[in-house]
């Protein structure tokens, strides 16, 4: 008999013994795993069957509506525990999303510490790297001997975030360097604290939005970074835990944005439906009506299309290429963006790259068109007309103009949008391959004006 299934029979049946040996001996994955397939009344059973701190582990990693249940239904004294034994930041993240009214019942259930530490995080400007910190750190003085700093280690070292990296500071407090536990571990204990430092950090500010904290993490191979205010004094420490935490939920937001969509706000198979709708609906809509004006475009073009019948097919071909190469444009950019590759001040830099990519990759694609049509003429699959070669040129120099503009418009929309302070992530690309759609026909119409005036125009 699998786990889920002796776990089930326990519950059921009020075992309550049974049940908390089964879940004590199980291995951490495999409780997640057991977890994702019950049901909030088994969830709870199962919480309440763990080791505070196994149950610690599993919480910090469950979605929110999920926590907000387990805390909500669980025994008061296991919830306080659960709670308490958080990290300071972890416990931050969780309460900073919930109503005020909630809040406030939840941090009756903290230690006084706890409370205090809490409110104190919450103190700073939401989405800023002050609510990612922790407190708990190891901040030694430079005129300190190895021998000391392992002393105040062994003592006050179980409750800091991390040991792997001890921070220097002043008799202000202000951080002066930080230096890494192998450091201390291949010099004599009588070795001072400032013979091993080299005064090379970096930091974060208190005040910094997030995703700040996201670059400098991925720029640089660092565990942990310290936090300082304005004038250098340390208030805390950012690990790489809560930053990958963070960086999934923007990278998943992102991706959802750029698809199309508002960014859900819980995981996908647990949002409801009629939310989910509202998440798509939006945008589709704005969508429906910008494609809109391609039937507008083309009704004004409607006289050249009657003349020229063989202009209509070509229209798919036009209009997708343009889409596309401006939603690989606009996808590329929103990306380097994110990992902080390109700027505004790099605008200059990427539209020229831009435009002689969009001429090269027009000029590939319309050599294709015109080897089509030329293939097809020749083979007598099909028929273009006695002016067959002019509509191969109208293709062929339709589809450079369209795709430059695709991935002209595809790398600068993302751009300007972060300078007005907006989301890049809101060009997404199937906006900017609708907006391509209604420009490109104008460029093919009046690139076939020009090219077949006389002739089938």
């Amino acid at each position: 008999m699998n786990h889920y299934k002796q776990i089930q029979e326990y519950i059921d049946a009020q075992d309550k013994a049974k049940l908390a040996d089964l879940v004590q001996s199980l291995k951490y994955d495999e409780i997640l795993n057991i977890l994702e397939k019950c049901d909030d009344e088994h969830k709870i059973a199962v919480f309440e069957a763990m080791d505070v701190y196994i149950a610690m582990k599993c919480f910090k990693i469950l979605p929110d509506k999920v926590r907000q249940m387990l805390i909500k239904q669980m025994h008061y004294e296991k919830a306080a525990r659960l709670l308490n034994t958080l990290p300071d930041d972890d416990l931050t993240a969780f309460i900073e999303g919930l109503p005020s009214r909630v809040v406030n019942e939840l941090l009756k259930l903290l230690s006084d510490e706890n409370r205090k530490t809490v409110l104190s995080l919450l103190g700073y400007p939401e989405h800023s790297v002050g609510r990612l910190m922790t407190p708990h750190y190891i901040a030694v003085k430079q005129d300190w001997t190895v021998e000391q700093v392992f002393a105040f280690i062994r003592q006050y070292g179980q409750h800091s975030e991390t040991v792997n990296v001890i921070y220097v500071i002043d008799d202000n407090g202000v951080l002066i360097d930080d230096i890494r536990m192998h450091e201390f571990l291949f010099v004599d204990g009588p070795t001072k604290v400032s013979e091993i430092m080299d005064h090379r950090f970096l930091t974060l500010k208190a005040n910094d939005q997030e995703t700040e904290a996201i670059s400098v993490f991925r720029k640089n191979n660092r565990f942990a970074l310290p936090v300082v205010d304005d004038n250098g004094v340390l208030l805390g420490i950012v690990t790489i835990d809560d930053v990958l935490r963070l960086a999934e939920v923007e990278d998943t937001r992102d991706m959802q944005q750029i698809g199309g969509s508002e960014a859900l706000d819980e995981p996908y198979n647990q949002i409801s439906f009629f939310k989910l709708i509202k998440k798509r609906a939006g945008w589709l809509v704005i969508l429906f009506l910008g494609e809109m004006f391609t039937a507008t475009a083309m009704g004004f073009f409607q006289d050249e299309i009657s003349k020229a019948v063989v202009l209509a097919l070509f229209i798919p071909l036009i209009i997708s290429s343009g889409g596309n190469s401006g939603s690989q444009a606009s996808s590329i950019i929103i990306r380097a963006m994110a990992l902080g590759e390109v700027t505004f001040a790099d605008w200059w830099r990427v539209m020229r790259r831009e435009v002689f990519s969009g001429l090269t990759l027009g000029g590939i694609l319309g050599a294709v068109g015109f080897l089509r049509i030329l293939i097809w003429q020749q083979t007598h699959l099909y028929n273009y007309g006695p002016h067959w070669v002019l509509v191969a040129f109208t293709i062929f120099f339709s589809l450079i103009g369209v795709v430059t503009w695709g991935t002209l418009s595809g790398s600068m929309l993302p751009i300007l949008l972060k300078k007005v302070g907006a989301d890049p992530a809101a060009s997404s690309a199937p906006f900017v391959a609708t907006l391509v759609d209604v420009t490109g026909l104008v460029i093919y119409f009046s690139v076939a004006y020009i090219i077949l005036k006389g002739t089938l125009l």
